[in-house]
């Protein structure tokens, strides 16, 4: 296929479990359980992976329609290139459990197969028996032949669940996990230059494939933005709505609190009084279910001491951007007003990037330990207090949400024309009196768009960040 970029590691995956498929003897059928955000290109890396295997298989996407999904699929495998798909042109099996069977019966035994089904949580929520089906099929016919199952879903807690010890399908299959284009692989596919710009484009797309790939080659930011602003069907503009619509189909409140979060609030009380006459039942509700789909973070404060001071976050990139700057403002794109969209970014760029690239500045920093000159750190959070006085850009510890030891703290100037200098490193040496397990001896990290000039500090750029990824 065409146009396909990126994802060597998720392609060897696939390609090594269907080398099992063909090799193993005794039990030869692989399952594999892929999860993702939406709009991360899950569904294109597995036609791109069944395009390239050159094995007979079936693509069936499930699309919520309860019992019809069963006939749907039927017809996928008549369609397909599988063996036995004549025995679907001839049957109409009713049930999974005839389906499955049927399928098992109709594969090939020598000539390896592979089965997809996509949005696979759509339909064990249609029907919550499924899993103990798939589970009886798979180990008494399934996995007896040459087949690679590959189960593909969005909802990330329900995919991460069917491996739990209480679940039908436990152990049954491989887990394979499809994060968005990281920032390396942003610059590679946008050719952007500048280590620093690409982090910009990484902020906007979130690594989202089908947005990286509509970001002309070279194209500076804001070329991209405003061409992208007036185009009403471009990937930039409908991916969130797409993305949220799939997500939430019909939970208003759950909206209500995301795009009160997407707006900027952190804390409980000011997402609640954005939210605007739900009670803080509704909005405890809501931040659940948001959190369990993992579309909102919930951050604490690092140090040595719990806190509660919690406050929340788009959790993905591309999405916070979209609900910051684009998502309300459609109505301007569709009267050919993409220019006022663009007029509030450029006034507000600045100070929402700041924000923004902070947890990709700590992901880079977990992926980089142990950082020449600094103790070595597996949880990078923030710190803060109830009033923000002070407030940490970066805390390294030993783990999270309580640190049994603080590694380092550092502060974050990620400006265009403004070198971190001297004084940045002494307001942080002066708020670490607040961090439990922090004192003048705590080692120092600055993390600078523009250099610094400062000493006393390990001294991080946009390039030594974007090495976290390669």
């Amino acid at each position: 296929m065409s146009g396909f970029v990126g994802r060597r590691r998720e392609l060897a995956s696939l390609e090594r479990e269907l080398a099992r498929v063909r090799s193993d003897q005794e039990q030869p059928g692989r399952c594999i359980m892929v999860r993702g955000r939406r709009r991360v290109g899950k569904s294109r890396l597995i036609e791109e992976f069944c395009a390239r295997a050159g094995v007979p298989h079936v693509f069936f996407a499930a699309s919520r329609q309860g019992a019809a999904e069963v006939p749907l699929f039927a017809r996928e495998v008549a369609d397909s290139d599988l063996g036995g798909r004549d025995l679907f042109a001839d049957a109409n099996p009713a049930t999974w459990e005839a389906a499955l069977r049927l399928l098992g019966a109709g594969v090939e035994d020598q000539l390896p197969a592979v089965v997809v089904l996509d949005e696979f949580p759509y339909l064990v929520k249609d029907d919550p028996s499924l899993e103990a089906t798939f589970q009886k099929l798979w180990d008494r016919v399934l996995s007896k032949k040459r087949i690679l199952l590959i189960l593909v879903g969005s909802d990330l807690a329900m995919m991460e669940s069917l491996d739990d010890h209480d679940r039908a399908f436990h152990q049954r299959g491989t887990e394979l996990v499809v994060h968005p284009m990281s920032p390396v692989e942003v610059r590679d596919i946008t050719q952007i230059e500048s280590a620093a710009d690409a982090f910009d484009a990484y902020l906007i797309t979130g690594g989202l494939p089908l947005v990286c790939v509509e970001w002309p080659a070279g194209m500076s930011m804001w070329g991209y933005l405003e061409a992208a602003l007036n185009e009403q069907v471009s990937a930039l503009v409908v991916s969130g709505e797409r993305a949220l619509a799939a997500e939430f189909p019909s939970d208003a409140q759950a909206r209500i609190v995301l795009e009160a979060i997407g707006s900027g609030e952190r804390t409980f009380t000011n997402v609640a009084r954005a939210a605007g006459g739900l009670t803080a039942a509704s909005v405890t509700r809501s931040l659940d279910l948001l959190g369990t789909k993992r579309v909102v973070a919930r951050d604490v404060p690092l140090s040595t001491s719990r806190s509660k001071e919690a406050r929340y976050r788009v959790a993905d990139p591309y999405l916070r951007f979209w609900l910051r700057f684009i998502g309300k403002h459609t109505g301007e794109i569709e009267r050919a007003r993409g220019d006022r969209i663009l007029g509030r970014i450029r006034r507000d760029w600045a100070t929402w990037r700041g924000r923004a690239i902070e947890p990709v500045i700590r992901e880079a920093l977990v992926r980089m330990s142990p950082i020449e000159g600094l103790p070595a750190a597996d949880a990078v959070g923030g710190f803060w207090t109830r009033t923000n006085n002070p407030e940490i850009d970066v805390i390294g510890a030993d783990r999270a949400p309580v640190a049994r030891k603080i590694a380092y703290a550092g502060t974050i100037k990620w400006l265009d024309n403004a070198p971190l200098d001297q004084g940045d490193i002494r307001k942080l040496i002066g708020d670490l009196g607040a961090v439990a397990g922090a004192d003048e001896h705590t080692p120092l990290v600055a993390i600078s768009r523009s250099g610094a000039t400062a000493t006393g500090a390990v001294i991080l750029g946009p390039e030594d960040l974007l090495q976290a990824w390669t």
